[in-house]
């Protein structure tokens, strides 16, 4: 029973990471109705900047995230001004190439420049253990579920209680009507890929404690974030939420009841059968809510 218990304790906090690392680019769909195939190798790229900054450059594991974010947002913004043409024509077939290929760009230079070995990041907050029994959970844990319900509710706040939100969802169902009415879309465009970047960053610096840090782990992220945004439903926030903690939830409880090397295969199945019942995914009505 305690096994059981660890086991959906540890789920959820899988699953507030799946949801932090989706948040971007459920953002991203929600708005540019885009798909970023380099979103995963900007969380690698996130990953090792914190890597970086805290044990090289010797900031404060509170401060190297901040920098990452930087890092990321930046990246977003070049990738949009290189694509700017393509968001405008809506050229999909393009954009999947040219994100595609960016993320191979991002991964040998990640190996160029952080090498193409493992890397560890020993955050101070993961070495603090909660325990109740034989329960137990760290402070790293802990940050990630508080960060992800946060941000969570931040963006959602962001896009339905300010104007800069309305501006966001108005670009969301017609950019050129948006355009007439008078809005800067490129600017919107450039603020939405900024986020993307900065927030795959953050959950980057607050995940990758918990796993090594390798060039190779966009790969394996890209396709959970896929399983996460598709099942909470197109761009839809809330059902991103859901959807991440929910996928956390059954992975763990697949791979300490079946196999662990079956996880991934589980994960679409379980999309196929939601996807089935509820075409529209869980956050049913898409958009950006």
């Amino acid at each position: 029973m305690m096994n059981l218990l660890q086991q959906i304790i540890n789920g959820i906090v899988i699953g507030h990471a799946y949801a932090l690392v989706a948040i971007g680019w459920t953002l991203l769909l929600g708005v540019a109705r885009l798909v970023n195939f380099g979103h995963g190798q900007m969380y690698m790229l996130g990953a090792f900047v914190t890597w970086w900054a805290f044990a090289k450059a010797g900031v404060p594991y509170e401060m190297a995230i901040p920098v990452a974010m930087v890092v990321g947002a930046l990246v977003g913004l070049f990738m949009q001004r290189v694509m700017l043409k393509a968001t405008f024509e809506q050229n999909l077939v393009s954009i999947m190439i040219m994100t595609l290929g960016f993320g191979y760009v991002l991964h040998g230079l990640a190996a160029l420049t952080f090498g193409s070995t493992g890397q560890i990041l020993d955050s101070p907050w993961s070495a603090i253990e909660f325990e109740l029994g034989e329960l137990w959970l760290t402070a790293q844990d802990l940050a990630i579920v508080v960060a992800a319900i946060l941000v969570f509710i931040g963006l959602n706040r962001l896009l339905n209680a300010t104007r800069y939100g309305r501006l966001v969802r108005m670009v969301a169902e017609d950019p050129k009507l948006a355009e007439l009415a008078g809005i800067n879309v490129r600017r919107i465009y450039y603020g939405v890929f900024a986020f993307e970047g900065a927030a795959v960053a953050f959950a980057a610096g607050m995940v990758a404690p918990r796993t090594p840090i390798l060039t190779s782990m966009g790969f394996d992220e890209v396709i959970m974030t896929f399983v996460v945004v598709v099942l909470g439903g197109i761009g839809s926030v809330r059902g991103s939420y859901v959807a991440g903690v929910g996928l956390g939830i059954f992975t763990s409880l697949f791979a300490a009841l079946v196999a662990p090397a079956y996880t991934t295969a589980a994960a679409f199945v379980l999309l196929i059968a939601v996807l089935v019942l509820r075409p529209k995914g869980l956050g049913a009505g898409g958009g950006a809510h």
